[in-house]
């Protein structure tokens, strides 16, 4: 199945402001790519684009005084079912597991594993190791928090949103990245495109979304604790250890968005 994805941000800046943007798919979805997801600025402006630590495309310019838009449009071939489950659900012990995913152990600004920790051990302690205790997790962070758009607020930390029980998807994700890391899996969170293909309407007004992505059987894995549920069409912008690390945008001076549309679709 063919997705066409993009977007178009308009921001306001009262004087040249410099910008860090995340606004590209991921490169480890370059294979799937049928028409790349080009940046568009306007008015036009240099930009320069570099790899950050965790792989994401990272974009710096400097926008000028008055409205500028963002704005890109790509297509990418998708699975046209479902995601399904990966077959080895293994819960790896600290010392088997790679370097590489130490870092998505610990606390980080947005998800306290260590205000989370004993709350953690204490609802999931007992359960088997593995898959069925990272479903827990996403069972509980899916029925604890209620979605409100107007209860956001980009400062929520994951243990605010325990406490608050209503958020976003990135409420939802920070929630269960903190609890499975409390538990000694690694947890990295994730943000992208996710289609409502399959899904009866009425459909809300698309978005970027957030899920996030265990360590588990030698493999880093999807789980969607909004959602909760199979998806067909996700596709993968930023990851990293919290939404810190992704941010679509970064503004280093005052400005406004005035205009915010995602579109996420078959083509």
């Amino acid at each position: 199945m063919k997705l066409r994805v993009g977007y178009e941000l308009v921001f306001e800046c009262p004087q040249p402001t410099p910008m860090l943007l995340m606004l590209n798919t991921h490169f480890s979805r370059s294979q799937d790519m049928v028409v790349p997801d080009h940046l568009h600025v306007n008015p036009a402006v240099p930009f320069r684009q570099y790899h950050d630590s965790f792989g994401n495309l990272c974009t710096r310019l400097t926008a000028p005084p008055g409205p500028m838009t963002l704005s890109s449009e790509g297509i990418f071939e998708v699975p046209a079912y479902p995601e399904m489950p990966e077959s080895n659900g293994y819960q790896h012990a600290i010392e088997e597991l790679p370097d590489e995913c130490m870092q998505f152990l610990l606390g980080s600004r947005y998800c306290e594993t260590d205000l989370l920790s004993n709350i953690a051990w204490q609802m999931f302690g007992h359960l088997p190791f593995g898959r069925a205790r990272v479903q827990a997790i996403c069972d509980f962070a899916h029925n604890h928090i209620r979605f409100d758009y107007n209860c956001a607020r980009p400062t929520k930390t994951a243990y605010e949103a325990y406490q608050e029980g209503v958020g976003v998807c990135r409420d939802f994700a920070h929630l269960a990245v903190a609890l499975c890391r409390a538990m000694n899996i690694p947890a990295r969170y994730c943000t992208g495109y996710i289609s409502d293909v399959g899904l009866p309407p009425p459909y809300a007004p698309m978005d970027f979304c957030a899920w996030f992505e265990a360590y588990l059987g030698n493999t880093w894995q999807t789980f969607d604790p909004r959602n909760n549920a199979p998806r067909t069409g996700r596709l993968l912008m930023a990851r990293g250890r919290d939404a810190a690390d992704v941010a679509i945008s970064n503004t280093f001076g005052s400005s406004l968005l005035t205009r915010f549309f995602v579109v996420c679709e078959p083509q």
